[in-house]
């Protein structure tokens, strides 16, 4: 595969709790998905990270990214290039300040879905340089409200498979240019909207899959959010 990178900014391992597969099993699925790397956004938690520094050093043709999906108070907020986990529970527009100081890169995560979404509300006044309009575990209606909010605020746009397992791999992912050739150059990227989402959304059958699948680990933790 060449460039220009295709890489999935949404992916969850077994360090997410809610995570099935390890991030070994990501980097072997990666080619057979068609893409050229992936971020590693576990639910408030870099433990991976480590183990993704070892893997990016032993696949040099992919490009791996640390970054971490933080809860705030108003929804989730993916951070991209930061090496530890935000304060969860802020504030959505503190948690970007905290981001931005620490170097990395805010992208609303999913912002219109009924659960863990930012909404429009914070959505449309926040400041973040992306949005991510194309999320693999959305249907088409939140994924077209994201899209419409980047629009109307002329921000950059991401797309992420949103993967709980190694098989959901690259159903979205985000369309880097040719020069983004290393992971600082990614961010770099990120951070000046030179980005484009591409792939899908779920289909509904997907939806359901993934549906039974999140109530039942809601179920085992006690309902206690993520």
């Amino acid at each position: 595969m060449t460039p220009p990178w295709r890489l999935d900014l949404h992916v969850h391992s077994s360090f997410s709790p809610d995570g099935r597969d390890g991030v070994d099993r990501f980097v072997e699925l990666a080619a057979r998905a068609g893409v050229n790397g992936f971020a590693l956004t576990d639910h408030n938690s870099v433990a991976g990270h480590s183990r993704l520094a070892e893997l990016s050093r032993s696949h040099p043709e992919l490009r791996l990214i640390p970054g971490v999906e933080v809860s705030t108070a108003q929804g989730h907020l993916l951070a991209y290039g930061v090496t530890e986990v935000p304060p969860r529970g802020r504030p959505v527009a503190e948690t970007i300040d905290w981001v931005n100081d620490h170097g990395g890169v805010p992208v609303l995560a999913h912002p219109f879905r009924w659960v863990h979404g930012v909404g429009g509300s914070a959505g449309g006044t926040v400041k973040v340089p992306a949005v991510e309009i194309l999320n693999g575990h959305n249907g088409p209606r939140p994924n077209r409200s994201a899209r419409a909010l980047a629009a109307d605020r002329a921000l950059g746009t991401t797309g992420g498979s949103d993967a709980h397992d190694a098989t959901e791999l690259g159903r979205a992912w985000t369309t880097f240019p040719e020069d983004a050739d290393s992971p600082d150059a990614l961010i770099e990227a990120l951070r000046h909207a030179r980005t484009r989402a591409e792939g899908r959304s779920a289909t509904p059958v997907e939806r359901t899959r993934s549906a039974l699948r999140s109530f039942g680990l809601r179920l085992g933790r006690g309902f206690r959010p993520i």
